[in-house]
């Protein structure tokens, strides 16, 4: 991850305070649900790629 740049006038506070399990659960159930989502819009993706193509007729 990179640097964060602050605006002018705008000030960013990071809670330094440690995760509870509850959090922890919550996180990782998103964390795997998108890499799911990722997973399945990548295969759509190259099953669309792949089925597009129609061969060619010459003649």
């Amino acid at each position: 991850m990179g640097i964060i740049k602050e605006p002018l006038e705008v000030d960013f506070f990071v809670d330094p305070r440690p995760l509870t399990k509850e959090e922890m659960e919550k996180i990782s159930a998103f964390i795997e649900a998108d890499k799911k989502y990722r997973k399945q819009m990548d295969l759509n993706k190259r099953h669309i790629r792949t089925t597009s193509r129609q061969p060619t007729m010459r003649g």
